[in-house]
């Protein structure tokens, strides 16, 4: 029997930056779409719970423009003493965020979302940072770089925030927005194949030709 492939398009329902990276680093080559969804918080909801649905709304509503596409939607929520850390308002907020994270521990959850044909399936990453002690001339000229101001928890572990995580317990890459080994075996629970680079589907085998009757 023979079988052949074909090629599946991805799309990204985000802009971030970071997950594009990261699709770019498995070799997924994709187009972005981002998801203008309602992020408010459902009574009672945590920020578990939260993420996943974000992440499963932003893939459905993006699916929902794009049906012949797998979608991919993520959210990531950072949490220290129960309280949800968002992105700075300015740089005095990215800084007291900093100086309350430093020395501690604190939790990352990320959510990512899988859309195809009708179909999502979910998961979430949590993952425990702890940073190093900070001084507060280290937490000035960190804000001053510029790179807390658009990220949950006022730090990004893929770039001067590295210099400052003393431990990671988790997915690395769910701290930076997208688990991708989870990712791709959402994926494949959907039926897809990931083949280090390329997303396909199957085709259903093709049966060989029957034998030809002899002649009466």
């Amino acid at each position: 029997m023979t079988r052949s492939d074909s090629p599946v398009r991805v799309v990204l329902a985000s802009q971030s930056p970071r997950r594009r990276e990261l699709l770019t680093l498995v070799g997924i080559a994709h187009e972005v779409m981002p998801a203008d969804i309602d992020e408010s918080y459902l009574v009672g909801e945590t920020p578990r719970a939260h993420c996943e649905r974000l992440a499963r709304e932003k893939a459905a509503a993006i699916a929902a423009r794009v049906p012949d596409a797998l979608t991919i939607g993520s959210d990531t929520i950072v949490v220290i003493d129960g309280e949800v850390l968002g992105k700075p308002r300015d740089a005095d907020d990215a800084a007291q965020v900093l100086r309350r994270l430093s020395g501690r521990a604190h939790t990352v959850f990320t959510a990512v979302a899988v859309d195809w044909q009708g179909t999502v399936r979910s998961a979430v990453e949590e993952v425990e940072v702890t940073f190093r002690a900070l001084t507060g001339a280290e937490v000035a000229a960190y804000v001053a770089t510029g790179e807390p101001m658009d990220k949950a928890g006022s730090y990004g572990i893929q770039g001067y925030g590295a210099t400052i995580v003393t431990r990671i317990d988790g997915d690395y890459f769910a701290v930076m927005g997208l688990p991708v080994q989870r990712m791709v075996r959402l994926i494949e629970a959907l039926g897809l194949r990931y083949e280090f680079g390329s997303i396909s589907r199957t085709a259903p085998a093709t049966p060989p030709p029957s034998p030809a009757r002899p002649a009466p």
